[in-house]
């Protein structure tokens, strides 16, 4: 018969000092706040499931009786449909134009995140590299233009777009808008990426007769790819969840972004808060998954250029 072997003091004292550190983090003040901050954050978030999957479109998800006590009006504070079901997702689907609309904003989303980095990378490293009249001032240009308010810019850019160019109601005209939104950030971004890549490496390559766009191209681009990934992240989520340019610069239904379509479920007439509560989830849906598929890049990308070095 086998005896128990002897655990270590050094052992037995580490688990006990490593079992009070853990009971004191959950009674400190700290961790109540961080339970209260993720409670506040996490509870407009269960609404939107409970209203998505409850098959309703009023806010009311449980019809208590008028001699409620306090208890059920305590309960009832808290999002739980009485049914769950799939009657709000399958109705936004097929009796709606949702499935157009994401299409519309997945393809505005697409090509802003192409020209914004098309745009981005060549004007980050050239800033990056290069010296030349009003390097200095055009890079302080894009860092005063994020100090507005995007609303302030709404009338020159209708003027510009709409009846200087032509382009209202189009594709074209709002993926423009929204690459001169997104491209100061973006520039920002990638240049303090390229300012912490090696120059060494580019003078190699001039030596053995790479030109200039050879190692853009193949050199400094692959070198950015984690800088590349959030800031093509960002130039999605910025064609993908703007509402206002959107809603004003296009008039046809067609043509219509899925913020512009998710508005009309929500009136002054009626309120349909089941469709626009399933069609909120299904929105999030393309975001979170692109959050996945980077999420290697994420953190190496958001600290990039916070060293030069």
């Amino acid at each position: 018969m086998e005896s128990n072997p002897v655990r270590p003091a050094w052992l037995q004292n580490w688990r006990e000092q490593r079992l009070a550190r853990w009971l004191r983090d959950i009674f400190s003040w700290r961790f109540a706040l961080l339970v209260f901050a993720s409670l506040v954050v996490i509870y407009p978030l269960l609404w939107v499931v409970s209203l998505a999957f409850s098959g309703q479109q009023a806010l009311t998800l449980v019809q208590l009786p008028e001699d409620a006590s306090l208890g059920q009006q305590l309960l009832a504070l808290v999002p739980l449909p009485e049914q769950w079901t799939l009657d709000n997702f399958r109705a936004v689907l097929t009796e709606q134009p949702f499935l157009r609309w994401l299409g519309n904003s997945l393809v505005v989303a697409l090509a802003t995140t192409a020209v914004g980095l098309c745009l981005s990378c060549s004007a980050a490293y050239a800033f990056s590299r290069f010296r030349f009249a009003g390097r200095e001032r055009g890079m302080m240009l894009f860092l005063i233009s994020q100090m507005f308010p995007a609303v302030l810019m709404l009338i020159p850019l209708y003027v510009i777009v709409v009846q200087w160019l032509g382009l209202g109601n189009s594709w074209l005209g709002l993926i423009l808008v929204y690459s001169i939104t997104a491209l100061p950030f973006c520039v920002w971004m990638l240049k303090g990426y390229f300012d912490t890549l090696p120059y060494e490496i580019e003078e190699s390559a001039l030596l053995e007769g790479a030109s200039r766009w050879t190692i853009f191209t193949r050199i400094i681009l692959p070198l950015a790819r984690p800088a590349i990934a959030v800031t093509g992240l960002f130039a999605f989520m910025t064609a993908w969840n703007e509402f206002i340019l959107a809603s004003i610069f296009m008039d046809d239904e067609s043509l219509y972004t899925v913020p512009v379509g998710l508005r009309f479920f929500v009136s002054d007439y009626a309120s349909e808060w089941g469709y626009f509560a399933s069609g909120s989830i299904l929105v999030s849906l393309p975001v979170m998954l692109l959050f996945l598929t980077l999420q290697r890049f994420l953190i190496s990308g958001l600290s990039a250029g916070a060293v030069k070095g």
